[in-house]
């Protein structure tokens, strides 16, 4: 059950659009901050007291300003609070898209969920804390759908040197000649494009472009 939630979100907008949701979840105990900083103080604060907030609801990206901060951004306020209080419950609230972000916060700072701020938002919103105050993580579909493709392909070697050859700049057809100058087999440009082909038709993926674009974004190269 979440009764006490703390808001760390710097754009006013936003914070109140936070509110107004919590609001119509009938929770009522809210505190709000536009720093870092003051989260950390305000979690450290509750912990002393023992009134302890059941979940922290963060942005990831936090402006700088004329106020000096320690913490600069959602993923270190999630390391330091989880030092104070490891059993908090955090949701993440981001604009942010990259797949390989979204599931390193999962994987490696184990967030409790993540709504991306979009249309409808307001509604994912509910449902992740409905989902959260039942001690399951919420994990949007579009992420899963996302996650779940990403980890369908398996990236051989060859495949890495392929695709980051071409974030290098390298045209395809002169892939082969570093491929002899380094031994890497096998290194007909007749293979170089087969392979190619095979993993954009895997993903989806209609251009080379795109499919270091995507590589990138996942965490590949």
């Amino acid at each position: 059950m979440i009764t006490k939630v703390l808001i760390a979100e710097d754009h006013q907008s936003a914070n109140l659009s936070l509110q107004k949701t919590l609001s119509d979840l009938s929770i009522i105990q809210v505190d709000t901050v536009y720093y870092c900083d003051d989260a950390l103080q305000f979690v450290q604060r509750a912990c002393q007291t023992k009134q302890t907030y059941d979940l922290l609801i963060t942005d990831l990206h936090f402006e700088t300003d004329h106020r000096p901060q320690q913490l600069l951004g959602g993923i270190e306020l999630i390391g330091a609070v989880k030092e104070v209080q490891p059993d908090l419950k955090v949701l993440i609230f981001s604009a942010e898209t990259k797949p390989s972000i979204i599931k390193m916060l999962f994987n490696d700072m184990e967030i409790d969920g993540y709504v991306r701020k979009a249309r409808n938002d307001s509604d994912e919103l509910k449902a992740a804390i409905a989902t959260i105050s039942e001690n399951r993580r919420y994990i949007p579909r579009l992420f899963t759908s996302i996650l779940r493709q990403n980890n369908s392909y398996h990236f051989t070697d060859f495949d890495i040197t392929l695709i980051s050859l071409l974030a290098q700049g390298i045209p395809q057809k002169n892939i082969p000649d570093y491929l002899k100058q380094n031994n890497i087999r096998p290194s007909g440009l007749s293979s170089v494009e087969k392979r190619l082909n095979h993993i954009r038709e895997m993903l989806q993926i209609y251009k080379n472009e795109q499919l270091v674009i995507f590589c990138r974004e996942i965490g590949v190269i």
